[in-house]
Order: structure tokens, then C-alpha cells, then sequence
């Protein structure tokens, strides 16, 4: 009769276990990471946050890479919208086309939280981004000083009308606008915000105006390309070379002197947030539509701190 009783209540609690298994399995929700370009360290730093903390979150993570290409993000996120993702953390491959995802989800029922760039006209439930007007303000007022404020200082830009390439460019002319001896003399924009393109656009640059003392890249990435093109150009001047973005790359050549300053943004921190806003919308919960991140004007003097603990 106890062995009986005993096997009965062994049958009854597996069954009870296949049962919330089941009903966990039920209650999984997908969410789609539509990333940019996973070239780009800054986007990979995204990615790795996303999936670690999403997973501990208990979420199926379902990542797609544009490789910098609108059409082919267009085409991955139709894609995902029929893999019935709960979801979608969204990272624009550019200004083109940015919006027609961000439509479609909508029109699906799915929530979208967009990370470092907007969608013009079709913005996402919140958008987590990062202050670049105010951190490249303060990045060229110290330029400003380095440089002597005097100089020609060239700028490559990021994809041309992101929201990341028009506020960082904001920012810099108006840091850069406290001394009126620094003149921008050459603009170029990328399509992969990566090294090669910085460093054959520096090149050419430094090849047309020997003169440049002040080079921004709009990405570390970009920052350091042109760095490599500064070193084998050898000019006879000083060459302030600055980034953006405090990628761990960017941040060990600002502590080996390969790059002068960039910006450090709490890229990690914008991963886990986007996780969190799946969770309150999923809730139906409203976070805020803007969540700015400061970045913090990264040089020698602190780049120790974010190396040991990237933010």
C-alpha cells in the first residue's frame, strides 16, 4: 500500500513538473534585436547585454545583423515579425528606410524600444540614447584648449542624417565655437562608421591639407583609422586625434596615447535598459518616450576607471 501511495505521489509531482515546464515554455517571450552593423564594437557591446540580461530575464533573444545595410534590415525584421516576436529593440542601420520597421511592428501590435538611434517620423515606444550634443560640446571646448585654439580641425562623420552623426556634429561645432581660431576645413561621411573608412578618409584629408591639427571621428572605430593614418603620414605638427562612443578599443589606445580623448558611453547600462522597457511594456507599462545617457569626456587622466568597469 506505501509503495503504491509512494509511486502515486512520484507520478503526480512529474506531472506537476511537465506542467510548468510547459506552461514556463508558454510564457517565454521572443524579442528581436535588429542591430545595425555588429562590425561596429559599440553595437556588439549592445548585443552582448542584451542577450546576457535578457536571458536572465528569462526571454528567448532572437539577434539579426544589418551589416550597415537599410534594405537588409528591412527584410530581417519582416522576418522576425513572422517568428511572432513579443518584441523588438530596434538599432536603425541608417536614416533611410529607418521608419518602415518601426510601421510594420506597429501595425503587428509589437512594442519597440530603439536604442542609440530614432526612426524620423516613426519614433519607437522610448528611445535610449545616448547625450551626444552635450558630451561633444564639452569634447570640443577641451579640443579648444589642447589645440591652443588655433588650428584646422576635419571631421568624418558617421552615416549621413543618423541621429547620432547630426547631434555629435552639433556638439562639436558649438564646443568648438568658444574658440574661433579652430576652423572645421573638411567634412566626410562613412557608411560603416568602421577603421578602414577612417583611416582612407584621413589619408586623403591629410594628403589635402597637411596643415590639420584637430581630427574628430564620429565612432572610435572611425577615431582610430584615422589615428593609424595620422602615425604613417608623420606630420610635423601635433595631431589631436578624438572619438566617441568609449568602446573598450577607443579606451586602451586613450591609455596607450593612440588616441587623445573620446566620450565613454554607458553602453552596457543602454543594453540592460532596453531589456527593462521590453519588460514594462510587455506589462503594459509606458517608460519614458526619451531616455537619455550621459557620456562622460574620457582622457588619461580617468580612462583607468572605465577599463577596469565599463559602465
Amino acid at each position: 500500500m506505501f509503495k503504491f501511495k509512494l509511486k502515486k505521489i512520484i507520478v503526480i509531482a512529474g506531472l506537476a513538473a511537465l506542467a510548468a515546464s510547459g506552461s514556463a515554455q508558454a510564457q517565454t517571450k521572443k524579442i528581436g534585436l535588429a542591430v545595425a552593423n555588429l562590425q561596429a564594437e559599440f553595437f556588439n557591446m549592445i548585443k552582448q547585454s542584451v542577450e546576457a540580461y535578457g536571458k536572465e530575464k528569462g526571454y528567448t533573444i532572437i539577434t539579426v545583423d544589418a551589416k550597415g545595410d537599410a534594405t537588409t534590415q528591412v527584410n530581417q525584421i519582416q522576418d522576425l515579425l513572422t517568428q511572432k516576436i513579443d518584441a523588438l529593440i530596434y538599432i536603425p542601420a541608417g536614416a533611410t528606410a529607418a521608419s518602415v520597421p518601426v510601421k510594420a511592428a506597429r501595425a503587428a501590435g509589437i512594442p519597440v524600444v530603439s536604442v542609440d538611434r530614432n526612426a524620423d517620423g516613426a519614433p519607437g515606444d522610448t528611445f535610449i540614447r545616448g547625450e551626444s550634443i552635450k558630451a561633444t560640446t564639452e569634447l570640443g571646448e577641451w579640443i579648444c584648449k589642447q589645440s591652443g585654439g588655433k588650428g584646422n580641425a576635419v571631421v568624418i562623420h558617421g552615416q549621413k542624417g543618423t541621429s547620432p552623426e547630426v547631434d555629435r556634429m552639433k556638439g562639436f561645432v558649438a564646443g568648438l565655437s568658444k574658440c574661433p581660431g579652430v576652423k572645421i576645413t573638411q567634412n566626410q561621411f562613412t557608411e560603416r562608421w568602421a577603421a578602414d573608412e577612417g583611416a582612407k578618409i584621413a589619408q586623403d584629408m591629410l594628403q589635402r591639407d597637411p596643415s590639420i591639427n584637430v581630427i574628430f571621428g564620429q565612432a572610435d572605430g572611425i577615431a582610430l583609422g584615422a589615428a593609424q593614418a595620422v602615425k604613417l603620414a608623420k606630420p610635423a605638427q601635433k595631431v589631436w586625434v578624438v572619438g566617441y562612443d568609449g568602446d573598450v578599443g577607443g579606451l586602451k589606445a586613450v591609455q596607450s596615447g593612440g588616441l587623445d580623448a573620446t566620450v565613454t558611453q554607458p553602453t552596457f547600462t543602454m543594453g540592460r535598459m532596453a531589456v527593462d522597457a521590453v519588460t514594462d511594456l510587455l506589462a503594459g507599462k509606458k517608460p519614458p518616450v526619451d531616455q537619455p545617457m550621459e557620456g562622460v569626456l574620457t582622457t588619461k587622466a580617468n580612462v583607468d576607471k572605465f577599463l577596469k568597469s565599463h559602465p
